[in-house]
Formats: structure tokens, C-alpha cells, sequence
């Protein structure tokens, strides 16, 4: 069953601090069993009183005295062990719950692009707070409940039998009834419940959207949409929920007329137990004692359940992702190659992202070390696609990439990718300052690093005019900056980290003429020593590359130089012809 094995896999977590977690849970079980004694105390108690008459007053007092000091030790022994509960159990709770998220935000983290495309990062986020946060709550019942219950359960209803089988049966009857009309009511929920989660994904993703596109809503209005959206969604999650609720609600009603019953019954029994003499005052006490306690365990048990039905779809969201494997595995075995020479070699590529449709068709090229090579092509041609497989944001479905000879799947994959620099086509940003998204590329660069490498990419006057220089925040995604501005951040922030191997995906697509003669000029210094793979659509900007490859449909149609493809009149020479015939036309 689902909710067992999720149980079992939550506990299970707690691994990390099992000597804690076995203290814990000796405490508590200490805590269960002082606490079901109390009654049997009590009814001894009651007993005593009732044949108090037929005993001397010395007798009476040491009864009643060893009576005090064992009800003493119990008493003392549950606020010890609940001491310990309580100083430890929240603290491990809250623990391990930043743990968890920790170990989910590692793992969303290494997960490929093939991964990050089909899912929203609004709805990542909230699977994880969510999961988390359920995770403590279970942690915390399974301490101050659950072991509780199992007490209950498992060591104390069978010693009620040994006092008063009748009675006991009582007890038994209920467990049973509470067992039976929780698995009847999850079996008719678990679907439900399962879309209500869908639905609250949908709001998540939706909310995540809209708020990092708000430019997009104001600028197109489409506030009264969008709002209308979230209603509609929000409806929808309601209209699923409510019958939810109506079955759990007729829970609650039949288990409290059943723990009604039940007391009514102990009582009604006992009594007519006591008229023939077969139970004494101080059992039916004790019974009535215990009923109250069990009562009140199932009644935690059954809310207990009612609660992690209710959280069971986020947690098995949360642990399908932790479970999700990379589909461009680190070699466990694999090498660190130092720094690359930066020979590489593209060997019959084939590549699909769909499976259906290719993006890349028997693609093959060598290049050596320190050369440039442009790839140029329609859009779609499969260009950012091969570079893309060369730094492992996916895997080809066959075909060989090496660098330096070497199978670049054999290679870790922090080793490849610290040879690689990419300035990609969009020029993303994180939220923190200028200073901190240059460091990206080298973590202890220095003052004099960020701004030589920003100098080099034209970026450093505009840095300068900014209210706090190097250290001004950026918006989200780098939204307080022009596109130009933020792709002379990403051309400065690869220069810093100084790769052997360097990738520029339209790299200067965003920046006024001018600008882009100054970069083009602190490129070509850069490129030297280095192999250079440039993906350009303003063909004037590759008339230097040692190779241009153009691709047609996932396939190289030709290539070698500027000059040779000119001559050739082939697809390149069209291109070529296309474009200048736009521009004049412009």
C-alpha cells in the first residue's frame, strides 16, 4: 500500500541521525507505556478505597503508600522521558527537514536540461517547500504520537485482556472499526486527493509564470486574464476538494459515535460484570481509564492518517523527483583532465529531443586545438543543438564527442565543463549583484580580475555608472539591464573564467554596432591559443574563422573558409546573398 511504503520511506530519512532517532523513540515509548499505566494505578486506587472498611489503618497506609511511591516513580519517569522528547525531537525535526531540502535543491540542481524542459520552476519550488514541510510534520507525530499509538496497540490492548477479557474485546472491536473506516474511506479518496495535488501544481506553475513575465502581462494587459485564470483554477481545486472533505468529515462522525458506544458499552458492561461479581470497581475504572487514553490515540491515529492522505501526493511528488535519474549520468570512473589542449571531435552524431523528430543526422568534425569554427545555418538547422552535446546539457542517442582523444563521457563532468566557456543567446542573471554574477566564472576572482575582464567586454564604464558600481544588485534574470548590457556581463563573465575551449552563441546579437566592433576586437585577442565555436546569423562577423560548417536539417551541407564558400556558390554563398539583400533593402 501506498501510504505505508511513503511511511516507511519518511521515517527512513531519519537515518542520518539514528542513534538520536533510537533514544527518541525509547523516550517515547517510555512516555506510552508510563501513561497506560496511570489507569491501572488508578483503579488499584479505587480498589483500595472500597475495601478500606476491612482493613486496619496500618495496612491501609502502607498499601496506599506503596501505592504514592510507585505512582510517584511513574509520574517521574514520564516527565523525564517527555524532557528528553521534548528538548530533542523538534530539534532533529527541524533539522533534517533543512536537510531535505538541501538534498532536493543538490539533486533539481544536477538534473539535465531534458529534466528542466518539462518542468516549471515554480512548481519545483513548491514541491519542495511543500514536501519538506510535510516531512517535519510527520517527523514530529511519528515522536509525540505514532510510537505512541503502536504502544498502544501492540503491548497494551493485549495486557487489557489479561485483566478483563470481556472488557478488553471492547477495545479490540473499536481499534478494528477505526482501522476498517479509515482504509474504506482512503480507498474512496486517494483518487480524488491525487487531482486536488494536480491542481494545486497548476496554481504554482501558473503564479510562477505570471510573476516572472509581469512585463509581459502589463505591457499586453492581461491582468483581468490572468487573475480570471488563477480564479478558474482555483474553482476547479475547490470543486475536487470538497468531496474530499465530505468523506473525512463522515470519518470523523462515525469514529466519535463509535468511541461514544464504546465508553457506554465499558460502563453497561462493567456494571453488570460488578453485579455477578466478575469485575471489581477499581478494573471498571481502569477500563474506563484506558478507553479515554485509546480513544484519544485513535482519535491522533485516525487524524494522523487523515493528514498524511492529505499530504501523500506531495510527498510522492517530492520523492519522484529525488528518484528522477540523470539522463547525462558523471561517470563514477571518470577523469579529470586538467586543462584541455582542446582538440575535439564530433563522430557520427545522432540526436533527437523527442525522439521523432532529428535534430542532429550523422554529424561528424574535427577541430583542432586553438581553431575557430563558425556554424552557421537557418534557425533550427541544429547548431546550439551540437554545442549543447558538447558540454553535456544532453546526450546524443549515438555518436562520440571527444576531447583531447578522450570520449568526453568518460571525462567527470566538472572537468569538462570548467574547460568550456559559453556565452549562450540569452544572457540570463541572477538576482544578486554585478560583482557576484561576474564571479560565476572564477569564484576568487579579485577586484582587479572583474574589472579587467569587464574592461575587455566593454562592460566596465556602464558597471561604473551603476549607484553601487560592481556591488548594484541586478533585478530577476537580470531584468534592470539592457540585453546589451547583460551579454557584455556574459562575454566578460566567460573571459574571466578563462576556458581552453569557448563557445559564443550569438554572443554579440544584442549590442549596437559600435559596441559590437570594440567586443569582436577583445574576442579575436581572446580567441587566440583557444578553439573558438561561434554561432553567428550576422555572417560579416566570421570572416576570420578558420572553418565555417553550415547545417541544413541537422546535417552539414559544406564547409571550410569564408573565402572558399563565397567561391563555391553553394548554401553558404546564399546565405551570404540573402542577408546582404536585406540589409540594402533595410
Amino acid at each position: 500500500m501506498e501510504f505505508f511504503r511513503v511511511y516507511s520511506r519518511v521515517i527512513g530519512l531519519l537515518r542520518a541521525e539514528r542513534k538520536l532517532a533510537i533514544a527518541l523513540a525509547i523516550a517515547n515509548i517510555a512516555v506510552a507505556g508510563l501513561q497506560f499505566y496511570e489507569p491501572v494505578l488508578f483503579g488499584k486506587v479505587v480498589d483500595l478505597l472500597s475495601t478500606a472498611r476491612e482493613k486496619t489503618a496500618d495496612q491501609l497506609w502502607d498499601e496506599a503508600r506503596q501505592l504514592l511511591v510507585l505512582w510517584a516513580a511513574v509520574g517521574l519517569g514520564g516527565i523525564v522521558a517527555n524532557i528528553v522528547v521534548s528538548l530533542q525531537a523538534d530539534r532533529m525535526a527541524h533539522r533534517r527537514r533543512l536537510g531535505a531540502m538541501a538534498t532536493f535543491f543538490e539533486h533539481v540542481l544536477i538534473l539535465p536540461f531534458a529534466f528542466h524542459h518539462g518542468q516549471h520552476s515554480g512548481r519545483l519550488l513548491k514541491v519542495m517547500l511543500t514536501g519538506a514541510d510535510h516531512l517535519f510534520g510527520i517527523w514530529l507525530s511519528f515522536f509525540r504520537e505514532n510510537l505512541a499509538t503502536f504502544v498502544a496497540l501492540f503491548v497494551m490492548l493485549p495486557l487489557s485482556l489479561f485483566m478483563n477479557w470481556r472488557l478488553g474485546s471492547l477495545l479490540i472491536v473499536l481499534i478494528l472499526f477505526f482501522a476498517v473506516a479509515n482504509a474504506w474511506v482512503v480507498g474512496k479518496t486517494d483518487r480524488l486527493q491525487h487531482e486536488v495535488e494536480d491542481y494545486h501544481s497548476q496554481l504554482a506553475s501558473r503564479a510562477g509564470d505570471a510573476l516572472g513575465n509581469i512585463h509581459l502581462i502589463q505591457s499586453f494587459v492581461r491582468l483581468a486574464a490572468e487573475t480570471g485564470e488563477m480564479h478558474r483554477i482555483i474553482r476547479e481545486t475547490l470543486a475536487a476538494q470538497f468531496p474530499v472533505l465530505n468523506w473525512w468529515a463522515l470519518l470523523s462522525v462515525l469514529t466519535r459515535a463509535a468511541s461514544t458506544i464504546t465508553v457506554i458499552l465499558i460502563f453497561v458492561l462493567g456494571t453488570w460484570l460488578y453485579v455477578r461479581g466478575e469485575a471489581t470497581v477499581g478494573e471498571i475504572v481502569s477500563f474506563m481509564g484506558f478507553a479515554t487514553l485509546l480513544i484519544s490515540r485513535m482519535d491522533q491515529a485516525s487524524g494522523f492518517v487523515s493528514r498524511i492522505f492529505f499530504q501523500m501526493p506531495a510527498l510522492a511528488d517530492f520523492f519522484r523527483v529525488i528518484d528522477s535519474q540523470s539522463t547525462v549520468p558523471d561517470n563514477p570512473r571518470g577523469i579529470d583532465i586538467g586543462r584541455a589542449r582542446g582538440d575535439v571531435e564530433f563522430d557520427d552524431l545522432d540526436f533527437s529531443y523527442d525522439g521523432k523528430r532529428p535534430a542532429l543526422v550523422h554529424f561528424s568534425l574535427k577541430v583542432q586545438a586553438g581553431s575557430t569554427v563558425a556554424f552557421v545555418g537557418p534557425t533550427g538547422a541544429g547548431k546550439s543543438t551540437a554545442l549543447s552535446l558538447l558540454h553535456r546539457m544532453w546526450d546524443a542517442q549515438s555518436g562520440v564527442i571527444r576531447v583531447d582523444g578522450v570520449d568526453h563521457r568518460d571525462i567527470k563532468l566538472e572537468s569538462l565543463r570548467r574547460n568550456i566557456g559559453v556565452v549562450f543567446q540569452d544572457s540570463t542573471m541572477f538576482y544578486r549583484s554585478i560583482a557576484d554574477n561576474l564571479r560565476i566564472g572564477k569564484p576568487d576572482a579579485t577586484q582587479g580580475e572583474l574589472e579587467e575582464a569587464a574592461r575587455l567586454a566593454e562592460a566596465h564604464d556602464f558597471i561604473s555608472r551603476q549607484p553601487q558600481g560592481y556591488e548594484t544588485m541586478v533585478g530577476e534574470r537580470g531584468t534592470t539591464l539592457s540585453g546589451g548590457e547583460r551579454q557584455r556581463l556574459a562575454i566578460a563573465r566567460a573571459l574571466l573564467k578563462d576556458p581552453p575551449i569557448l563557445i559564443l552563441d550569438e554572443a554579440t546579437s544584442a549590442l549596437d554596432s559600435v559596441t559590437e566592433a570594440r567586443i569582436q576586437k577583445a574576442l579575436k585577442t581572446l580567441m587566440q591559443g583557444r578553439t573558438t565555436f561561434i554561432i553567428a546569423h550576422r555572417l560579416s562577423t566570421i570572416r576570420d574563422a578558420d572553418l565555417v560548417v553550415v547545417l541544413e536539417h541537422g546535417r552539414i551541407a559544406e564547409q571550410g573558409s569564408y573565402r572558399e564558400l563565397i567561391q563555391r556558390n553553394g548554401a553558404f554563398a546564399r546565405l551570404v546573398a540573402t542577408q546582404q539583400a536585406g540589409i540594402e533593402s533595410a
